[in-house]
């Protein structure tokens, strides 16, 4: 089928980062989709390399667009142009309407997974369109998961990724990743990382200006050297993931594909003026500590609490081996469930 995927990015790349990755796992499938983006910018380095099957298309160009495809993709509540959405209804059968929404563990999430909103008014008057939750469990969307990520995360080989990138980990040194946004306690992290060999590997923009803030030009304290890294592809920034021991993420994209690396990691969630981002932090952690250690499951909370500016305790990293047993739990948990892509389509052929 074709696909109209339609992006509008606010800030800091995310939502182009998750609907390029959705493209392109589509296209995996046999798909053909049509990216329509009012900035694609960030494609040049995030997917140099493009993918067959996916065609980028500016968002100024939608109006005069041929007809829509059979399902378009209306991602994190962007507004469609009004002429597409009346090429939309001029259509017979009308295109399968789809709302992606953004990822959250909270229980409304699998209350409002596939609910259809019916059209009353506008140029889309008499079409429906279908809330689209992903999500943690069975009663969701699921998560973004390629066919091939398993077979890819099997067959790679980390101390080859670090050379090439021109690093190598020292004997006996832990590898952690940052991604962050700019209000985290970086100066406090780097007191909790030195107290042992550390490769503290920054990632490009907010990350490695807030790390040389906090080490300055040395990038060094005591055992723990830091070294900021270029921009990186989707794919290398996988790599990145599965190359390092513990992974400081933020946002929805990096969340989900640190949750697929199998490492310990930390999530800075996106913070809002209205403090909405708290409970959706309490909503995840209760899902991925239920069963865990109690010791280990106060630990880590409070962690990511103070991470996420939500609690006032020191930084203090939560035990390792306890954290790496929940880790790959919920990652067996989560790899039981069907993916993302595999469930729209299946979503996509019930309602065509």
């Amino acid at each position: 089928m074709l696909w109209d995927l339609f992006c509008r990015v606010i800030d800091n790349h995310g939502d182009l980062g998750v609907c390029w990755r959705l493209a392109a796992d589509l296209a995996g499938r046999g798909e053909r989709v049509r990216l329509w983006a009012d900035d694609a910018s960030a494609l040049a380095w995030m997917a140099p390399q493009g993918a067959g099957g996916v065609s980028v298309r500016p968002w100024a160009e939608a109006a005069d667009a041929p007809p829509p495809g059979e399902v378009v993709v209306e991602a994190f509540g962007c507004e469609l142009p009004p002429a597409f959405v009346a090429g939309m209804a001029a259509q017979t059968p009308a295109p399968t309407w789809l709302n992606l929404e953004y990822l959250s563990a909270e229980a409304y999430v699998e209350r409002s997974h596939g609910l259809p909103s019916p059209q009353s008014s506008g140029p889309g008057a008499g079409l429906r369109k279908w809330f689209y939750y992903p999500g943690f469990s069975a009663g969701t969307g699921g998560l973004l998961r390629e066919p091939d990520l398993a077979a890819r995360q099997a067959a790679f080989d980390a101390p080859a990724w670090l050379a090439a990138q021109g690093l190598t980990r020292h004997p006996g040194e832990r590898i952690v990743s940052l991604f962050c946004y700019t209000d985290v306690p970086v100066p406090e992290l780097v007191d909790a990382l030195a107290d042992r060999p550390t490769l503290l590997l920054a990632t490009a923009g907010h990350a490695a200006r807030r790390v040389g803030a906090a080490l300055g030009d040395s990038l060094q304290r005591g055992t723990l050297r830091a070294v900021s890294l270029p921009l990186l592809t989707q794919r290398d920034y996988d790599h990145l993931l599965w190359a390092s021991d513990l992974n400081f993420v933020r946002g929805e994209d990096s969340f989900v594909r640190a949750q697929w690396a199998g490492r310990p990691f930390v999530w800075q969630i996106y913070p809002q003026d209205d403090g909405a981002h708290g409970p959706k932090l309490e909503a995840f952690l209760g899902r991925f500590l239920a069963g865990a250690e109690p010791g280990f499951a106060a630990a880590c909370a409070a962690f990511w609490r103070r991470w996420n500016g939500l609690a006032p305790e020191p930084l203090r990293l939560p035990a390792e081996a306890p954290w790496q047993a929940q880790v790959a739990d919920w990652g067996r948990r989560q790899r039981a469930l069907p993916d993302l892509a595999s469930q729209l389509l299946g979503f996509v052929a019930e309602r065509r």
